[in-house]
C-alpha cells in the first residue's frame, strides 16, 4: 500500500483508510463482533495503516471495537476519531452538538478509554458547534496536543470560513468531509482553501455509502434500520430508482476497464489529489480486498472524463442529508 501525508502535517497514512462506522452503527444489523475484528485485522495485513471512528457510532461502542481490534498493534496504525454529536444511551435518537472547552476535554478522555489507548493520532470536531466560537473549540483541542492525548487537530465538514479562524488557532491537519462521484459540493470553495493553508483532505463515503458499488437496486437492498433509507433523501424509492441510471452508466465504464463500477469510483476519488485520502468502510473482508486493489488503479484524462461523464452532478437526485442535518454542513 503507497502512502500519502495529509497536508504539510508530516502525518503519513495508507493511501486509502478504513471508515469503521458502518461495523455497528448506522447500515442496519452490527456485524458479529468476532467479524469485524477480523476485518479490522485483514485491513491491516493489507497495508491499511489508517482507521476511523467516533465516539457518537453506536454510543462509544464503535470505538471499544477499533480499540480491541487494534490492541497490539498500535505502533502500526493511524488512529482517528471524533467528538462533537452528544448522544443519550437511553435515547439514542437524540443528539446536539457541543463544541464547549469543558465538553472537549470530557470527550477525549473517554474516547482514549474506550479505545484502550494513551493518545489520539488524528482528533476531529465530528461538526462545528453554532453556538461556541470555533476559537474556543480549536484552543481547547490545542491543550490536549500540549498534554500528549492527541497529536493531530481536524475538523468534519467545516466551511470555508470556519477552517481559517481554526488554523489561526492550532495547524489543523486534516478535515474530512464526504466527497465522491456524486457528492462534489468541496470542490467550488473548501478543497482550494485546505490546499491554501496545507490542510489534508479525508474523504469519507467515497462510493457514494456504498450505493455506487452497484449491489444497491431499491430500498429491499438495505437491511432493516439501515440509516440511508431512513433518514437520507439520495435514498428514498423515488430517488434511488432514478439514481440507478447514475450506477449502470459508471457499470459500463467500469466493464470496458476490467474493474468494479466500486474501483472505478474510489479510483476517481484518489485522483482528485495526493492530498486526498478515501476512508471507505465495508462488512465483508472480500469488499475490503476489492477496494484496496483500487488503490493501485492509475487512471488516464481520458478515463476520468468518461466517469464523470457517466455520473454528471446534475444527475443526481436527492440531497445527502436531510434539510435539517444539511444546516450543520459547511458551517
Amino acid at each position: 500500500m503507497q502512502k500519502r501525508t495529509l497536508g504539510t502535517s508530516g502525518l503519513e497514512v495508507s493511501a486509502l483508510g478504513l471508515g469503521c462506522m458502518g461495523l455497528n452503527f448506522g447500515y442496519g444489523p452490527a456485524t458479529d463482533k468476532t467479524e469485524a475484528i477480523a476485518l479490522i485485522r485483514a485491513a491491516v495485513e493489507l497495508g491499511v495503516t489508517f482507521f476511523d471512528t467516533a465516539d457518537m457510532y453506536g454510543v462509544g461502542a464503535n470505538e471499544e471495537l477499533v480499540g480491541k481490534a487494534l490492541a497490539g498493534r498500535r505502533d502500526q496504525v493511524v488512529l482517528a476519531t471524533k467528538f462533537g454529536f452528544v448522544r443519550d444511551k437511553d435515547n439514542p435518537g437524540v443528539r446536539g452538538i457541543r463544541g464547549d472547552a469543558a465538553y472537549v476535554h470530557e470527550a477525549v478522555d473517554n474516547s482514549l478509554r474506550r479505545l484502550n489507548v494513551d493518545h489520539i493520532d488524528l482528533y476531529y470536531q465530528h461538526r462545528v458547534d453554532p453556538n461556541v466560537p470555533i476559537e474556543e473549540t480549536v484552543g481547547a483541542m490545542a491543550e490536549l496536543v500540549q498534554a500528549g492525548k492527541v497529536r493531530h487537530l481536524g475538523l468534519s465538514e467545516a466551511g470555508a470560513e470556519t477552517i481559517r479562524r481554526a488554523q489561526a488557532v492550532h495547524s489543523i491537519t486534516a478535515l474530512q468531509t464526504e466527497w465522491s462521484l456524486w457528492s462534489r459540493d468541496i470542490e467550488d470553495e473548501i478543497a482550494p482553501v485546505c490546499r491554501e493553508l496545507g490542510i489534508g483532505i479525508v474523504a469519507y463515503s467515497p462510493l457514494g455509502r456504498g450505493f455506487l458499488t452497484g449491489r444497491f437496486t431499491s430500498t429491499a437492498s438495505f437491511g432493516e434500520g439501515d440509516f440511508r433509507v431512513v433518514g437520507q433523501p439520495r435514498f428514498s424509492e423515488e430517488n434511488l430508482a432514478k439514481n440507478q441510471a447514475i450506477v449502470e452508466a459508471l457499470k459500463a465504464v467500469a466493464a470496458e476497464r476490467g474493474v468494479t463500477p466500486g474501483q472505478l469510483a474510489l479510483a476517481w476519488v484518489q485522483h482528485r489529489g495526493s492530498d486526498v485520502v478515501p476512508i471507505p468502510g465495508t462488512k465483508r473482508i472480500k469488499y475490503l480486498e476489492e477496494n484496496v486493489a483500487a488503490a493501485e488503479l492509475t487512471l488516464t484524462a481520458d478515463d476520468l472524463a468518461a466517469i464523470e461523464a457517466a455520473v454528471p452532478l446534475d444527475a443526481v437526485a436527492g440531497a445527502r442529508y436531510p434539510e435539517e442535518r444539511m444546516r450543520a454542513v459547511g458551517k
